[in-house]
């Protein structure tokens, strides 16, 4: 029996389970199972399938977002509109075979933009190019997806479950759970709050099916057992993602406003070049930058090309953005800017910056 069909066998009992309290162990033992057997089947995919010329794009920039939808829903438009970079446009599936990138200038950062091949129904399974589109995918800061928007939120859902189950989870937190493995003891399960989902034996016989029989187990949330299996696993990637329905101009008015008005979604049209300015500006919010400009004793703050930084970021992060010497010498920051509480404020290392701050270095 190979994979694929132990893959519905799995899916086909979980459906007949009913969901009780009395089955949940059972139930979190066939998520564990469905897991292995869905990585395996990837990596399996990996190895067999062909590399693709193109796809090794190195990273450049301050971010890098990748485009991912069905053929022909605008991304190769898109790229074009926005950067000037050529990729091949028509009115037929599959004209973009290989990886595009395309470069951002905004607000004074460097967004690198992917223009992905379309990609079809199990691709995560290795049909296509799917697996070598989602491997470029786990590497970006941010997932663009493409929709049309004549065809609602069908798209939407297929292409979330192709990313799914190549272990993307989109728009969620990384789960608070603690997991290491011991030596001996048997299994540690402990939780600082109430768990509806999850007890000690679904946590047992989850770790069973890995052949883990010790280890330390602490739950920080109400977590279900898909969360306790992206943990153990640990080869699972969090990304935001925003959802761009293109071809707005084709669909009525209601329904714009319907798409427009769902979680992490924006209606355009590439054709018209309608909405790009609110596209970037979402794509901007959504990657959560922070520019940093740096200034010498004397002159005057750097506003040319400020260091692009996480929202989070500290002054040691500043430091090693220009050289790493400074974050080795430091002595103490001059901080002009919204982190402070006056301006200027004389700061330790440790100094969280805000977006527009001006920072000074003293060295030793």
């Amino acid at each position: 029996m190979g994979l694929l069909d132990k893959i519905a066998d799995i899916e086909k009992e979980m459906g007949r389970t009913q969901k009780n309290k009395a089955t949940e162990g059972h139930l979190g033992s066939l998520k564990a199972k469905l897991a292995k057997y869905r990585n395996q089947l990837i990596e399996d995919a990996s190895q067999k399938g062909p590399k693709g010329e193109g796809f090794e794009v190195q990273k450049h920039g301050d971010a890098r977002v990748a485009m991912i939808g069905f053929p022909s829903v605008g991304k190769s438009t898109l790229l074009d509109k926005l950067t000037s970079t050529d990729s091949a446009v028509g009115a037929y599936e599959f004209t973009t075979l290989t990886c595009i990138p395309g470069n951002i200038q905004y607000r004074n950062a460097k967004i690198q933009l992917l223009d992905l091949p379309g990609i079809i129904e199990g691709a995560s399974g290795g049909k296509g190019r799917g697996k070598q589109v989602i491997a470029v995918a786990r590497t970006a800061d941010l997932i663009l997806f493409m929709l049309d928007a004549s065809k609602g939120e069908v798209q939407r859902v297929k292409l979330e479950h192709e990313l799914h189950t190549c272990g993307i989870r989109l728009n969620v937190e990384k789960p608070d759970i603690t997991f290491r493995k011991k030596a001996a003891g048997g299994i540690s399960f402990n939780a600082t709050c109430r768990l509806d989902f999850m007890d000690e034996r679904t946590c047992k016989m989850i770790l069973k099916e890995y052949g883990i029989n010790h280890a330390h187990v602490l739950f920080r949330g109400n977590y279900e057992a898909e969360d306790l299996i992206d943990v153990v696993l640990g080869n699972r990637v969090y990304l935001r993602a925003l959802y761009c329905y293109n071809k707005c101009d084709l669909v009525s008015l209601e329904e714009c406003d319907r798409l427009a008005r769902l979680p992490d979604c924006m209606e355009a049209s590439c054709a018209i070049g309608l909405n790009f300015d609110v596209l970037l500006a979402k794509i901007w919010d959504y990657l959560s930058l922070v520019r940093v400009y740096t200034k010498k004793r004397g002159q005057k703050p750097y506003f040319a090309e400020p260091v692009v930084l996480r929202q989070g970021a500290t002054v040691k992060d500043v430091c090693l953005g220009v050289h790493k010497s400074l974050a080795d010498n430091f002595k103490a920051g001059i901080v002009w800017g919204t982190s402070c509480k006056h301006s200027p404020q004389r700061v330790a290392i440790q100094h969280e910056v805000d977006d527009e701050d001006v920072v000074m270095i003293m060295t030793k």
